[in-house]
Formats: structure tokens, C-alpha cells, sequence
């Protein structure tokens, strides 16, 4: 496929705004500057993609600024030790209509993702968090989303038009449906309706406060390890540290928590597309925004480097198994704990049909609490959660 035909060239005044002579990131890119030069996909394995359409933002008109304006910073960090190859696509040509570029944004990542490239979006709207599921509908692959947000995005009683705060129940309606779990991250309770909490249990979908996770935030690395597609709305962050959003509140994770929580992601071998939305420069101060988001930009293309490749199975000798016995189970909880890098995986018992049909799924990315838990004669949340998927 030819995904120029997508793409516009990032303007002439954003590759001249960054440092010349020096080895800053602007300079080791590749970057789709003129027609005829477009990025061959042999030659990266991620793919910085912006979006600008903010056509169906809620309160957040101008945030389709904000790709150019986030590359700005982005081109004049240094980068790391990295051996992974990055392209800069350019920007996806704004459709007639959001739908166009929804299914623009579609087509691109379902080539790139289907090729082993790491498509890593800038929006515009939240909502193209559609537009990236349906990249794995096209590929028929079941996944596991993550979304960094506030609110839980169902829509309510708002609009039946896809918008930036009812994406998620248009994903779910989908048929067929390929998303096999949800989970959000940071929600905060004065913004959700009781009667969407009480549905995410009914779904048997995941959702943690934002207090929950700030209790120990070491506990996000297991959920965002467990995800395929990861959905970041800037209105997560505490708006004195990310003033650009017109959804920005007083409370919210720190800027160096994104940062982390970015980090943590790109290093889950699991992971293969991030997208950064809701970013709006008109209500930016000083930039301050998007160089944050350039900075978490900066920890994604880290913790992508610093993937180990381990994903554990019972012929693997780089992880250590442990069986604790449970009252529930005879055969109790199966652990694996990585001997490369700490972590935790606990293997949920379905069957082998569902093994093979949720082959990355039935392996939960956990931490040694849950470990502990299982020692308490306690079946963690998250192994009875994912148990009764599969059942």
C-alpha cells in the first residue's frame, strides 16, 4: 500500500525551527519533508504520526494545532541510546469529513501495525481512538485498550455523534467486536455518572481512580504491559502542569508521572500503537503543554528501546514459575516472574481451545502484590477479572 497518499509533509517551518548542527532528535529522523521522499516502511520501526482533526472535541476547539506545534519541542530534545529507527510521516490530510479521517488513520496503522512498525499519533479529538481500533478490526485482531483519562468517555446522554467523550460506547457496539478488555486509568469520581461505574463492572472492564493509582504508582506498569492500544487524553494531567486543554482541571497525574507512565508502556512488548490527544495550543501557556508532550514523546521512543522481549510460556527458561496453592482452584495460580527484568505474569486457567484463541490474553501482566495476594489465599482482581472473560 501506498500511505503517502495519506500523508502531508510536515511545513518547512517546523523542520527549520529546530537546532542546526547538533545531534537533536530533529536531526536523526526520518522525516517526510517534500513530495517524493515519503519514509520507506524497510527503513523504521516507529512511525510518529499527527492528526490534525479536532472537528469533534468537546470544549477543546484548536486542539488539530497541536502536532506541529508538539514536533517543535520534540525536533530539539537529544536523543538517547537508541537503536530503534524513527520516521516522522508527516500529517494525515484532514478528511471532507471526521470519518474520512478516521478511516484514513485506519488504513495507515493497520499497515504499519501489520508490518511490526509502532505507529505512535498526535491528535487532534480523542475520538480517533476510533479510527485506531479500527485498524485492528481490519487486521481481526482481538486487543486490550488502555485509556489515561479523567472520564470513562461513554457519552451519557450526549449526542449520538462520535465525539471525544463517547468513542468508547461506539467501540463497544461494534459487530463483530474485537476489544477484549478496557481499562481506564486516572479516572476521577466528581466527573463520572454512578451509572457508568456500575456498567464497567457489568463489563467486567477495568477502571482505577486516580487516587488509587497515585496510592503506588509502580501499579500502572502491569496495566498499560497488558495493553495493545494506548489512549492518552491530556486532560489526565493536572492542568497548572498541562494548561493546554479546555478540559484541564486542578487535579490529575504530575507531569513527571506521564512521563513514567510512558515509559512504562513502550517497554510492553505487547504494546504496538500509543496515540496523545486532546492537546490544544490556543489555550497553552508559554508552549509549556506541548513540550511536556514532547518529553513524553521523548520516554515513549525510551522505553520502545528498552523492550527485552519477554513474554513468558513453560519452555522459557528466562522466568522462574511458581504454583500457589488456592481453596478455589485444585491446580491454584500459576506466576511467572522474569528473570531478565522483575516482572510478573500470572496464567489464567481456560482451557486449551481459549489459549489458542486468546493466546495474548489469557497471560496477565501482574506485580508481586498480586503474588502476595495469591500466598493470602486471595484470588487477585485482576486474575478473577480476566477468568471471567474467558469462561
Amino acid at each position: 500500500m501506498d500511505l503517502s497518499i495519506y500523508f502531508e509533509p510536515v511545513p518547512v517551518e517546523v523542520i527549520n525551527s529546530q537546532i542546526p548542527g547538533k545531534p537533536v532528535i530533529g536531526n536523526n529522523l526520518l522525516i517526510y519533508t517534500d513530495e517524493g521522499n515519503f519514509p520507506a516502511s524497510a527503513d523504521f520501526d516507529i512511525a510518529l504520526i499527527g492528526v490534525p482533526d479536532g472537528r469533534s472535541s468537546l470544549n477543546n476547539e484548536g486542539c488539530a494545532d497541536a502536532p506541529d506545534e508538539v514536533r517543535k519541542y520534540l525536533y530539539n530534545l537529544f536523543p538517547g541510546d537508541w537503536k530503534a529507527r524513527i520516521a516522522d510521516l508527516g500529517n494525515i490530510k484532514r478528511g471532507h469529513t471526521e470519518a474520512d479521517t478516521i478511516f484514513a488513520l485506519s488504513e495507515v496503522m493497520s499497515s504499519l501495525i501489520g508490518n511490526k512498525i509502532f505507529p505512535v499519533i498526535i491528535g487532534g479529538s480523542q475520538s480517533l481512538t476510533y479510527g485506531m481500533y479500527k485498524a485492528y478490526e481490519h487486521l481481526e485482531k482481538i486487543i486490550n485498550i488502555a485509556v489515561i483519562d479523567p472520564r470513562f468517555d461513554l457519552g451519557g446522554g450526549t449526542s449520538d455523534e462520535l465525539h471525544s467523550q463517547n468513542y468508547l460506547s461506539k467501540i463497544i457496539l461494534l459487530k463483530p467486536n474485537y476489544l477484549f478488555n478496557f481499562t481506564n486509568i486516572g479516572y476521577q469520581t466528581y466527573f463520572i455518572d454512578q451509572v457508568e461505574i456500575e456498567l464497567m463492572g457489568k463489563l467486567l472492564f477495568d477502571s482505577y481512580r486516580l487516587g488509587k493509582i497515585n496510592n503506588d504508582f509502580k501499579e500502572i506498569e502491569p496495566l498499560v504491559r497488558n495493553a495493545d492500544l494506548i489512549s492518552f487524553d491530556i486532560s489526565a494531567i493536572k492542568g497548572s502542569e498541562a494548561p493546554g486543554n479546555g478540559n484541564a482541571s486542578p487535579n490529575g497525574f504530575t507531569g513527571e508521572q506521564a512521563c513514567q507512565a510512558a515509559r512504562y508502556a513502550a517497554m510492553g512488548d505487547k504494546l504496538s500503537s500509543i496515540g496523545f490527544f486532546e492537546l490544544n495550543p490556543l489555550f497553552d501557556r508559554n508552549g509549556t503543554t506541548s513540550y511536556l508532550l514532547a518529553e513524553i514523546l521523548w520516554y515513549v521512543f525510551d522505553g520502545f528501546n528498552q523492550r527485552k522481549k519477554d513474554f513468558p510460556s513453560p519452555k522459557n527458561d528466562d522466568f522462574i514459575k511458581y504454583t500457589v496453592p488456592t481453596a478455589d482452584f485444585k491446580d491454584g495460580i500459576i506466576f511467572f516472574k522474569s528473570r531478565k527484568t522483575d516482572r510478573w505474569w500470572m496464567e489464567v486457567i481456560c482451557g486449551d481451545e481459549n489459549q489458542v484463541k486468546y493466546a495474548s490474553h489469557y497471560m496477565v501482566p501482574c506485580s508481586y502484590k498480586d503474588y502476595l495476594t495469591a500466598c493470602n489465599s486471595e484470588i487477585p482482581d485482576r486474575w478473577w477479572q480476566v477468568y471471567q472473560k474467558l469462561m
